[in-house]
């Protein structure tokens, strides 16, 4: 390796806006407990797999059922 490089004549990366970008969520304990445990089955990081869980359905674009009761 060199002791320096010269990067004056370098590009920006072309992809970058393809890049993931880093997001602040919160979960219940369950929900990661169970990415965790199938983590630990699939030998991928569980921060993947929910990643690819959401990548799925957005794909797929599956929506929830949502129905709020009214208090009355």
């Amino acid at each position: 390796m060199r002791k320096e490089y010269d990067f004056s004549k370098a590009r920006r990366n072309p992809y970058a806006a393809r890049l993931k970008r880093q997001v602040t969520i919160r979960l219940d304990e369950q929900t990661i407990a169970y990415f965790r445990e199938i983590s630990q089955e699939s030998g991928i990081a569980y921060q993947t797999l929910i990643n690819l869980y959401l990548r799925d359905c957005a794909a797929s674009r599956k929506r929830l059922s949502l129905a709020w009761k009214s208090v009355a």
